[in-house]
Order: structure tokens, then sequence, then C-alpha cells
């Protein structure tokens, strides 16, 4: 470049982790110095001298230099050590061919080259923006995936920068690569408009897995009780955890509500939140745990209490006597931990529906997690475990029952759906399918009499459960009458909801907005009159967000099968 004036500027494109095209460009600045030179051309032009073109520099124009500098900056603030003789260079940040090859090595043997293979196609076009649940423009308009890519890329350059010059990994950097974490509900709806498919859920749990390994995570009450919760797997352990988590937290969450509301020192519910860039203060995460209460009653028994199984060396089996024949299904079903440990209602409500429309249920033995929670945490290691105990376990379920021929393998959570996806349940129970309780139902023919005045809102969850079917669809089927969609993430997020309560917030103030505007359309089918309405959704995590907005709304949210009443589970008798 810059041929004409005599100066001369190398700009060569590479792949950082290709060795031969490093040293292949390394050559070519050789040819390009030596051209320029016999040209009598100026090595020193363009953008002065940086770490590549220093070692072509003659000996005099560096002695000149030198002099010139210490005339000029007697004290070496400038580029301290830089183009000095003998200087140390660990100081200088100039790019070069040599760093390139460090960086190289660096991410080819540490998971930052992971991370950057992830992000460094994204063409910036910010089709990801308006899906992404942490993307709200009058709340916070920083953490789209498009913007948090970027973030991301100069996260990763910072920390091979400082490998690359030994200066040792700056605390900031963690803080900043915690910070985008935060920011992300892990609902994978950033992939399907991504012309190049980045996923920046599976972004965010690389980056949650690196900050484990090293550490650097941040910590969290709330996100450490939740973990503590659903690894145990002794039924007492459970019972007074559970206790403490639901009954007195949520008790103690309401009264500290209340209390706020009386002291007047509740948010204006029509004003966005604040911003939520940076490291939250304690105090401020308390105020914002402390907007929206729970209103839902957790039973007082867990699923496996209420049937007495919670044995874990049996493997138990439900079937109705009345309703038992020899074309009964037999399907498998995993509850969850939120459908068998914290709402045990819909635990039975699935098992109720299932006997009454004949199926012979397996349920697995004792108290089990899938490893999603573990996993979106960054435990990964503990997700990894307790998927491959789980998949021994259910081949052994499969070897001792292969005389029932189970073809069915049903979930009441999406998370868990998300998990058991990869626990190639085809090869446990050969020719099986996974799906949903409501889409099973829903190919049963159940349904409700349509001619009923209710109107329906229906919550989709960011973990939607139903991936055979469109889920509308399947919601409108089961309630014999068109459903409305009501969009946004319901702010629970799995442990987002307590663990960073200002995010949180932000999702809650969208998806307030979301809810009025469907009541104010369903108002307006019935001219103003206000019917009954019932917000559904498919996730027990779901249902416990959704109560925080029945103050407002006046809308009591309920899992989309426990509204169709079998008898008052006289099947499960």
């Amino acid at each position: 470049m810059h041929a004409g004036d005599g100066n001369v500027h190398t700009n060569i494109p590479v792949h950082s982790d290709n060795y031969g095209m490093l040293q292949q460009a390394d050559r070519i600045v050789d040819r390009i110095m030596a051209l320029a030179s016999s040209l009598d051309g100026a090595i020193s032009g363009e953008h002065g001298i940086g770490l590549t073109k220093l070692q072509y520099m003659e000996e005099e124009k560096l002695t000149a230099f030198a002099r010139y500098k210490q005339q000029v900056d007697p004290q070496g603030w400038f580029n301290r050590g830089k183009l000095i003789a003998g200087a140390d260079l660990e100081m200088a940040y100039t790019p070069s061919l040599r760093l390139l090859e460090q960086e190289a090595i660096i991410l080819e043997e540490s998971e930052l080259g992971t991370l950057n293979d992830e992000i460094k196609h994204c063409l910036r076009c910010g089709k990801c923006k308006p899906v992404c649940m942490t993307h709200i423009p009058r709340a916070n308009l920083l953490y789209s995936p498009r913007n948090k890519i970027l973030a991301t890329g100069l996260i990763v350059e910072a920390f091979l920068y400082e490998e690359q010059t030994r200066r040792g990994i700056s605390i900031q950097h963690f803080a900043e690569m915690n910070d985008v974490a935060d920011h992300c509900t892990v609902c994978h709806k950033c992939e399907n408009p991504c012309p190049v498919n980045i996923d920046f859920g599976d972004v965010t749990t690389l980056m949650r897995k690196i900050l484990v390994d090293r550490g650097k995570k941040r910590r969290s009450i709330g996100t450490a009780a939740a973990m503590t919760f659903l690894n145990i797997t002794h039924p007492t352990a459970i019972r007074w955890m559970r206790k403490g988590m639901a009954e007195w937290g949520f008790k103690g969450l309401n009264l500290g509500y209340a209390l706020v509301a009386k002291a007047g020192l509740m948010k204006p519910k029509d004003q966005p939140p604040k911003a939520t860039t940076g490291n939250p203060k304690p105090q401020t995460l308390m105020v914002e745990m402390l907007q929206k209460p729970i209103r839902v009653e957790p039973p007082k028994q867990t699923l496996r209490d209420a049937l007495k199984l919670d044995d874990a060396n049996s493997v138990p089996i439900l079937r109705n006597p009345s309703k038992d024949t020899e074309e009964s299904d037999a399907v498998f079903y995993f509850p969850w931990c939120g459908s068998e440990r914290l709402y045990s209602e819909i635990g039975m409500a699935t098992l109720a529906m299932l006997c009454e429309l004949g199926a012979e249920t397996v349920l697995p033995p004792g108290y089990l997690c899938c490893g999603y929670p573990q996993t979106a945490a960054g435990l990964h290691a503990r997700g990894r475990q307790i998927t491959t105990e789980n998949r021994v376990l259910f081949h052994r379920i499969a070897n001792t029952l292969n005389y029932m021929d189970i073809k069915t393998v049903l979930v009441s959570c999406g998370t868990c759906m998300d998990q058991l996806l990869q626990y190639k349940f085809e090869k446990i129970f050969p020719g099986c399918r996974l799906l949903d309780i409501h889409e099973y139902m829903m190919e049963k023919g159940v349904s409700l009499d349509g001619t009923l005045a209710t109107e329906y809102l229906y919550h989709d969850p960011c973990h939607t459960p139903i991936k055979q079917y469109d889920p509308q669809q399947v919601a409108s089927s089961l309630m014999g009458k068109p459903v409305l969609l009501s969009d946004r993430c319901c702010g629970e997020a799995g442990t987002l909801g307590t663990s960073r309560p200002d995010i949180a917030n932000q999702l809650r103030y969208s998806k307030l907005e979301e809810l009025n505007k469907g009541i104010d359309i369903l108002l307006k089918r019935h001219q103003g009159t206000r019917p009954e309405i019932k917000l559904l959704t498919s996730c027990p995590a779901c249902q416990q967000g959704l109560s925080r907005y029945t103050d407002e709304t006046k809308l009591k949210p309920e899992y989309h099968c426990c509204p169709i009443n079998i008898h008052e589970n006289s099947s499960l008798d």
C-alpha cells in the first residue's frame, strides 16, 4: 500500500488458527520489506513502526528515534519501553503476526477457541433483536444477541492480548463476561432468524462454564439454593428444603412486598425499569426482588409423598384397572422437579389423565433431575454426570420392562424436553417418541366444550415442551376454541428471577404489556364486558412466574392440563 509515495504498510488477512497461513504471511512480509527497501522506500512511513516492522528498521534510525524520544518524553510515558534498544516489549500493544501465532495456540488449547468459533460468523444484521427476551427497547437496549456477540468478541480479544503479553488476566474481563452471560434466558429463540445459525443460548452456557471452571462465576444465594434443591435426592432433605424455599420463602417474599408497598417504596408501574449494566449491588437486588409478589400456593406434599412412591429401589407402574386393556399404551413419564418436588398437582393431573385414558404409566424410581438446570448454570460436569446416570438407569428400566413395549416417553416441562432430547430415547426404548403431555392428550382427542364463555390466553414457555405440533394449535384443540397467544418471557427463566431480579423485572415489564394487550383483545370480542379469562401455560416454572402478574391483571395462571377435571383424580385411587 502507498507504493506511490514511498511508504509501505502491510495488511495481510489471515486465519489466526492456521499455522501454515501465518508462516506464509511472515514470508510475504519479508518479501514486501525487501522490495520496499530496494526501491528506496521508507519502512518507517504510513502508521509508524509496529511489532511487525520493527525487525526491519535500520539501527541508525532506531538510535535517532531514541534520542528524539528522550527529548520530548524524558519520563517515558508514551508507549513505555517500545522501540528502545534492548527494551522489554511486554507492554507493547500493536498486533503482529507473531502475536497472532501465539493467539492461534491459545485458541486451539483453550475454550476461548470454541467460544470464538460460536460467534465469529455473525453478520451483525440484527435479525435476532425482535425475538430476544432481554432486548427491551424502553428498559435495556444493550443486550440483544448482536450486541452481546460484539461484546463477547471484545472479551475474547482482551483475554488473548493479556495471555500474549503475560500480564495476567484482569478480573474486570471476568466481570464483563458475567454481565453478558447474566443477560440471557437461554431460550434459543435467536437461532431461528439468524442467517448463520448462531444460538446465543449455547454461547451463554459456554461462557458460564468457562466462568465456573475458573472460579469466576458471580455467586448468587438464590441460584446456589436452587441447585442444592435440584441436586439432593433424599426424600427427607427434599421435604425440608421445599418447606424452607417454597412455603416459608414465598410467604417471606410476599410479606416483604406488602411492607415495601405500605411504606410507599414501590417503583411506579408505568415507568420502565432501569438499565442493568455492570455488577449489581446487593441492596439493589433486594429491592428488585420485592417488586413483585408470588401468588401461587405450592401443595403441601411432593408428588411422590402423595403417592407414597419415594423408594429409589423400585419402579412404579400406574394403571386404571377399569380402563386398562390389551390395546392400552405403555408410556414412560418423566415428571421433572417442578411437577414432582414443587407443584405436585401438575404431576398428579398428568398421571390422572393418563390413567383416565387407559395408559399404563411407568415412573422412574426416586427423585431425579434431568440435568438441564445444572448445564444452563455453567455446571457442565454435574449436568453431564446427571445425564449419564439417568441414561444408564433408563436402559436398566427398559431391559427389565421390555415386555411392556414402551413407545411413548412423556414430559410436563420444556427444559426437561430440551435435555431429554439429548438422551437418545430411541435407543433406550426402541421405536419410541418423546412428547409433551398436551400433545399426547390432543392425539387422544381430549377436549373441553368450546361453547363455554371462558376465554383463554396461552403463554408458550421460552423452552416450549410442545415440539411436534404448533403450541397454539395444541392449546386451542384442548380448550375446544381458539386460544390467544401471549408472547414474551414471564421473567422467571430458571433461576434468573432470584439471581438477577433486576433483569427479570425488565422482562416482566415487557410481559405485563403483552398480557394487557391480550386482555384488551379479548374484551373487544365481548364488547367491553369482561368474560372469565384464564391464563394457561405448559411449564411449571412459568406458572410460578405468571402468578406475579395476578395482582395487576386479575389473571390466575393455570398449568394447561390441570383445568380439565377428571373426577377429582378418582383414577389414581
